[in-house]
Formats: structure tokens, sequence, C-alpha cells
């Protein structure tokens, strides 16, 4: 197991209080550097702001894209890798545009856009131009590989220490650890004769990888009088088959992921997931990122695993459809009808949920799809079947959508 990020949340400030963001780098490396001694591999560190209209100082939508670009020369400066700008939001309507600039003016920036939400419903304006968001930012490189730094949010509170879903929402400085543990799947399989048995393996590795990463990021969060978070303890993959949630649900018995048993599959580690004790902060889910996982990316390639299959796993605790490849031609009203649905499962099911969509352009669905990117395997371009949305959908309201009645 690796940790993919420690993240830490503040308010930069604008203009940039540069003393809080050389404060929180310190208490990140000290972090990392106590992790590492303690022979854990830690990828990166990271920060987050909150939404730039929200911000003690709110930043003028006409000054995001320098804010953007301050903020990524200062992190470069206190050895912070990434920072994510906090999210768009409804009541902001300009801000969406704006983070197609901030996404455009940077290469280490990343933000996101809110169009769910357990109060307002779903916005249908908002999921709109997020829909629109996703369709510009994917013009800005020849491959659409800018997309990987944007995500449509549904019911995503803040905290959650995985980009681009990172934001803070006010109150103290504030760090939480992003785990990367699809191979501790993988291994609970091993040398395991029965369900129970891999469900139990798997549960004792999470809590005891955990109680470590507790204790140690407990002390640092005291030394530097910041809160911590808590642990996204994800099953989090990476393109290699030790490292892939697709290798663990198959090895469970199903022939290819998206056929049949694959959702009992899903529901049997979400479960295993669930009966660990620790400190709990953002999905702590199942992530099935197509292009970061190699089995899913060749089971999409096949054909086995669609869309639709990946909006059923969301159901159960998937973490909703991230690094998705799309034909070049998807427009504005496909994605929109997709997030709508997305947005209904978010809600409906009390579950924080994703969409990170990668339209290339000049690709067609079962067009094969490269990226010169480590930590994304080869594929192919996923058919998206949608037709514009008619009626009351295509309106300016809301979507009240309630998880049941006990």
């Amino acid at each position: 197991m690796k940790i993919r990020a420690i993240t830490g949340f503040i308010d930069t400030g604008w203009p940039l209080e540069t003393d809080k963001i050389e404060e929180m780098a310190a208490c990140l490396s000290s972090l990392r550097e106590a992790l590492e001694n303690s022979n854990f591999d830690v990828q990166t560190l990271r920060l987050a702001t909150p939404p730039p209209s929200e911000m003690e100082i709110p930043v003028p939508i006409d000054e995001r894209a320098d804010f953007a670009r301050a903020l990524e020369a200062e992190i470069f400066v206190h050895g912070i890798d990434y920072a994510a700008i906090g999210p768009a939001i409804p009541d902001d309507p300009q801000s969406y545009e704006a983070a197609v600039q901030i996404v455009s003016a940077t290469e280490h920036i990343f933000t996101s856009g809110i169009f769910a939400d357990p109060s307002a419903g779903i916005s249908l304006p908002a999921a709109r131009a997020c829909a629109k968001a996703i369709v510009d930012i994917a013009t800005l490189e020849s491959n659409g590989f800018a997309n990987l730094r944007f995500a449509a949010l549904a019911n995503v509170p803040a905290g959650a220490p995985f980009f681009p879903a990172a934001y803070h929402r006010g109150g103290p400085a504030s760090i939480a650890i992003a785990c990367e543990a699809g191979d501790l799947a993988v291994l609970a399989l091993q040398d395991s004769s029965s369900p129970s048995k891999t469900g139990s393996q798997l549960v004792k590795a999470i809590e005891t990888q955990a109680a470590t990463l507790e204790h140690i990021a407990e002390r640092e969060a005291r030394n530097f009088d910041v809160r911590f978070h808590g642990i996204d303890f994800s099953l989090a993959p990476f393109p290699e088959p030790e490292r892939s949630l697709g290798t663990a649900m198959e090895g469970l018995g199903i022939p290819a992921l998206g056929m049949a048993g694959s959702v009992a599959a899903a529901a049997f580690f979400a479960a295993s997931l669930d009966k660990a004790d620790f400190k709990r902060t953002g999905f702590c889910g199942l992530f099935l990122p197509v292009l970061e996982d190699s089995v899913l990316a060749k089971r999409a390639a096949e054909g086995s695993l669609t869309i639709k299959d990946l909006l059923l796993y969301s159901t159960l605790c998937g973490t909703g459809l991230d690094t998705v490849p799309l034909p070049g031609d998807t427009d504005e009203e496909a994605i929109t009808a997709l997030l709508l649905d997305l947005g209904a499962l978010a809600l409906r099911h009390s579950k924080p949920l994703t969409a990170r969509l990668m339209p290339i352009p000049g690709k067609r669905a079962g067009d094969e799809v490269h990226f010169d990117f480590p930590y994304f395997a080869d594929s192919k371009i996923m058919a998206l079947p949608a037709q514009p949305l008619t009626g009351q959908l295509t309106g300016s309201g809301t979507l009240d959508i309630n998880p049941p009645k006990p």
C-alpha cells in the first residue's frame, strides 16, 4: 500500500498569504518524513483551498486565473506537488467558466464544480455548466488530457484528500491522508479459501495500517496546531495487475469485470471496507478509474465494462465515473444527461460521487487511447449512449432528490 497524497486544507488568502502556505508545507513535509520513516511510500504533497467566492477575502471572477498561477508558483517554492482550488458553486454561476480558465492557465492546479448537494438537490444549470466546462477543457490539449484536473461533484463534502475533489470550507487548517490501497484487496485473496477469510484479512490489513497512520498523523497535527481530518482509505488502484482493484474483483471468480457477478464482488469489497475501524474522511470506497486500473482499462477496451456498469457500481460504494475516455465529439447535452444520473445516485443513496470525464479530440468509440503518463493504462474510447434531454430537465430549476425514508 502507498500513500497517494497528504493533503493540507487552508484558506490561502488573496493576495496569497505566503506564510500560511509555508507553514502548511512544513507540516506536510514533516508528516511525509515521519511516514517514510515508518516505511510508508508517500507519492505527493497537496494543498486544497475553499471555493474562491467563499474565501475570507473572495477572489474576484476576473482574477481567478491570476490566483491559480500565483498559487502554482508558490506551492512549487515550498515543495508541494499539486493544489486544488475549491469548486465552482451554483451560487457563483460564472465560476464554472472560471474553472476552465484555471485549468488553462496552469499545469499543476486542479479544480472542480458542484452540481448536486443534499440541501439544494441537483442544480440543472450547474450540471449544464459542468458539462460545458468538461467539453471546453477537452480542447485545451490535443489529447484531451487536461480533464484529468477537473471533476464534477455530487454530494462531496469538504475534507476529501483525493484530487480533483479536495476542497476546504473554512475553519482551522487541517490535513488528511489519501491511500492507494487497491493492492490490499489483491493480497487478501492470497492464501484464502473463502470469502469470509478474504474479508477478515482485508479488514485486518486496513486496521493495522490505519492505526499506524492515525498515530503518526495525530502527533504531527498537534505539533503544527492543525486538525487531522482522517484517512480516505479507499481501494484506489495503480495500473499494474497486482495493484488493481479489477484484479481483486475478478479474483473472487468473475470471468471478466462487467459480467454477471461483478455487482456481488463490488458489494463484497465495499462491505469489507465498511467493517474496518479507523478515522474516516472523504470517500472510503471502491475507486474504479478506467484509465488508472489495468484490468478496468482492458475490460473497457473489450467492451465488457460499460459506463452503465460503472454507474451501477457507484450505487454500492464506488466513487463515480473516473478517468472515463469518451468520444471527442461528445457534446454538452450528452454529458449533462450523464451527470444528472450520477447526481441522482449520489443524493438518493447519500454517497459522494464524482465525474472525471475525458472526451478525446478526434477519437470515436472503439478507438485506441494511449497517454504517455505512468498512471494511465492503454484502453479504448467508451461509448456514451445519450440523446439530448427535453422538457423540464432542460429548465433552470432543481431536482429535489432525497434518500429513501427509513
